[in-house]
């Protein structure tokens, strides 16, 4: 089977029947480089926008609707010394009739130590001045192209995958999406160093990383929702707004 490495110079800010940026075969593995979810690369250079841009999209010969790409996660490694997340929950977790009364959101900018595999603030409060945290990086958000011609926002997420946001979606997981057009059209991105159980706060440890993935198609196989594969659980995932109804 064929390794590729795909660095792409554009970036997509939905999931949809795009051109492809490289097309490859059931078995193939393909290295690569993402941004963060505000755009930048692991040099600081701005190269796509908010929300969410996605590396892709790989196209999967012979992948047909009806079928199953399983996504099997290899690798996820941060490429950058520094991540950041928000303060607070997100707006987008509470009913909407209290976003007025939510307080601002301040940026945090966090250390992220590879050799030692571990994060820590930057600039921390006395308390936490020697606390730091193992990294656990995962991929935020990834999927294949909806039916009917979609282009949906990476904001988000529904059959196809999308802004899933999940921590088990790490190395040693695989994942497995419905194909809903022909060549699938594989989308990946919003790598996080490190993340809780759900994203409440509107983000992980936000990070550039190169991940490594192995595309297979199941052929004839159809599921409706994706769903997720470790060597202990197998899994869906899902979102709701506000968090109690979630």
């Amino acid at each position: 089977m064929a390794r590729h490495q795909l660095n792409p110079t554009y970036f997509y800010n939905t999931i949809g029947a795009h051109a492809p940026a490289l097309t490859v075969d059931s078995g193939d593995t393909v290295i690569a480089r993402t941004l963060d979810a505000h755009g930048f690369d692991g040099e600081g250079q701005q190269l796509g926008h908010d929300p969410n841009p996605m590396t892709g999209p790989i196209a999967v010969a012979g992948a047909e609707p009806g079928d199953v790409l399983a996504v099997e996660i290899k690798r996820i490694s941060p490429v950058c010394s520094t991540g950041w997340t928000r303060s607070g929950l997100a707006w987008n977790v509470v009913d909407p009739a209290l976003v007025r009364e939510m307080p601002p959101r301040d940026k945090i900018i966090w250390a992220v130590d590879r050799n030692k595999g571990e994060a820590s603030l930057a600039e921390p409060t006395s308390a936490l001045k020697n606390w730091s945290m193992a990294l656990d990086p995962m991929i935020g958000c990834f999927g294949v192209a909806p039916a009917d011609g979609e282009a949906i926002s990476t904001a988000t997420c529904g059959p196809y995958g999308g802004n899933m946001d999940y921590r088990l979606f790490r190395a040693g997981t695989t994942a497995y999406f419905p194909v809903s057009i022909a060549g699938a059209l594989f989308f990946l991105g919003d790598a996080h160093a490190l993340q809780g159980d759900g994203e409440i706060a509107g983000t992980g440890i936000e990070i550039p990383a190169e991940i490594e993935v192995e595309l297979r198609l199941i052929k004839g196989q159809t599921i409706a929702w994706p769903r997720g594969e470790t060597d202990e659980f197998i899994f869906t995932v899902g979102n709701a707004r506000p968090l109690e109804q979630a």
